[in-house]
């Protein structure tokens, strides 16, 4: 079992007392005087340090009977950067109950699908996050029922029911308890020109995440490798990150009760997300999912420190720190992505992929932009006739095989699945070699360690920065970097002047 940071009670006043929002989501600052709990960034007067106790999350924070403070706004802090850091039970079960599978599947299924019993998942949980699957999912729901409180004008029942919860009892009783305001009186607190400005059917959110961000690789990689119809680029006149006049990341998305539409715009201090989906009960895992993909919950700071360590890399992290890793809404997806793409262009890549979806993805209409369908169905891709492909016979054998393994269930591409474990099997298939297979675990699986020392893009970034250019070499200098070689990657792609380094306009 890990020790969180609070634990550490003289780091966390420190972080208290200087309000250092580097550590908001790290831990929670719970006050005993007034039964109130914070992010550390809290802007009030910090409390005398003999009335701090400090929880690792805050569902544990809710089940010792403290409420959310009401101007900081602690449920809204970015997520603890450790489940995408870690690999373990406990960070592969975080990453489950915020895709909501407590929600849609109860703690048993939780538990089947990390292959350990519930009694084993509910006590390693409470030992380590104070909180077990139900109490996190509860403080998730509370969140999520805030949220659409907030900033629509959505009747209560229906926030209710899009939010997870059993009845509008429940939600009533959750609502008080966690914010000691009814759910109308949260909603008459809330800014006034927040339900103005809601366009009916778009749900318009703020997701936070811990300066700094360069958007530049992130957006940039994202549009510059959008399949047609189920992604693009909105040009548009917004101010983004520096004042630079930006557009939006579009794509839709495959959900577990419907389909959504998602657009995204980097903010200097959050990431604005407007959704829109068939079914509410969708938005907890269309907001977890838009954070997987643009690596929200990255401790940046910690990245860049340890990289800025080498001599090498440090004036690429200081000249544009805060790089994130490009990640994925669908990790199979995004694996038959990789088999498609793989030895030729980003352009023949889009081709391959734009043909798979126009013959057999779902239509769905966009009257905001150019999106036509959703990305085909693990199922549906298994049914395709191999013949049909244009590609080599060799990896029209390694695209069949993959999706056979995927819908057989033999290969598990999901949050939950085991880093290493996975990069094995995939290696076994026939047509994945490391490259494939470390490309899948960096962006699909989210391995903030991945590495690529056999890609042409890092040897040529190694061989200009006077790094080793041969893969075994540059791996054994590369040891250093760990466990962020895959940000290492991100800054040694942003050497080079393909369109994935840079932010369209």
């Amino acid at each position: 079992m890990q020790t969180g940071m609070h634990t550490d009670t003289e780091r966390c006043v420190r972080a208290v007392q200087s309000k250092d929002a580097r550590f908001d989501g790290w831990f929670f600052t719970a006050v005993l005087t007034t039964r109130i709990y914070c992010r550390p960034s809290c802007p009030v007067v910090p409390p005398k340090p003999a009335n701090m106790t400090f929880y690792p999350s805050a569902a544990a924070c809710q089940q010792a009977g403290f409420r959310a403070c009401k101007r900081c706004r602690p449920d809204t802090s970015p997520g603890s950067p450790e489940w995408n850091l870690r690999a373990d039970l406990t960070a592969r079960a975080m990453r489950l109950i915020a895709d909501g599978v407590v929600d849609r599947e109860g703690v048993p299924g939780l538990a089947a699908r990390l292959g350990y019993s519930t009694r084993q998942i509910e006590r390693q949980l409470l030992a380590e996050l104070g909180a077990g699957p139900l109490a996190l999912a509860r403080a998730q729901r509370a969140q999520t029922a805030r949220l659409l409180i907030e900033t629509t004008p959505l009747p209560m029942a229906d926030i209710a029911f899009a939010a997870g919860f059993a009845s509008i009892r429940t939600f009533n009783d959750t609502v008080r308890e966690v914010y000691a305001l009814s759910p109308s009186e949260l909603r008459t607190r809330a800014p006034r020109n927040r339900l103005a400005r809601t366009t009916p059917g778009i749900l318009s959110l703020r997701l936070p995440f811990r300066a700094p961000l360069n958007p530049d690789n992130l957006f940039g990689h994202l549009a510059a490798t959008a399949v047609p119809g189920v992604e693009e680029w909105l040009p548009h006149s917004l101010k983004g990150v520096g004042g630079t006049p930006i557009g939006a990341y579009r794509r839709t998305l495959r959900l577990p009760y419907g389909h959504g539409i998602v657009s995204l715009t980097p903010h200097p201090d959050h990431i604005a997300c407007r959704l829109t989906l068939g079914d509410p009960r969708d938005l907890t895992v269309a907001i977890s999912r838009c954070r997987r993909l643009l690596d929200l919950d990255a401790d940046p700071v910690a990245v860049d420190d340890q990289l800025r360590a080498d001599p090498l890399l440090a004036p690429l992290v200081d000249k544009a720190p805060g790089r994130r890793v490009p990640r994925t809404v669908d990790e199979a997806e995004f694996a038959v992505r990789a088999v498609l793409g793989q030895q030729v262009s980003t352009a023949a890549a889009r081709t391959h992929a734009a043909r798979l979806v126009t013959a057999h993805g779902d239509p769905v209409d966009d009257p905001e932009g150019g999106l036509t369908h959703l990305f085909p169905s693990i199922e549906a891709l298994a049914a395709v006739d191999p013949e049909t492909l244009a590609m080599p016979r060799t990896r029209r054998a390694t695209f069949t095989t993959l999706v056979a393994h995927l819908a057989d269930g033999s290969l598990n591409l999901g949050v939950e699945s085991d880093w290493a474990e996975t990069r094995a099997r995939l290696l076994a298939l026939p047509g994945f070699g490391p490259w494939t297979a470390d490309v899948i675990a960096m962006r699909a699986l989210g391995d903030p360690d991945a590495f690529l020392p056999t890609d042409l893009g890092i040897r040529r970034a190694a061989g200009e920065l006077g790094l080793p250019s041969t893969p075994a070499a540059l791996t054994a200098r590369a040891a250093a970097w760990r466990p962020w070689r895959a940000y290492a990657v991100q800054y040694l792609w942003a050497t080079d002047d393909h369109p994935i380094n840079f932010l369209p306009v």
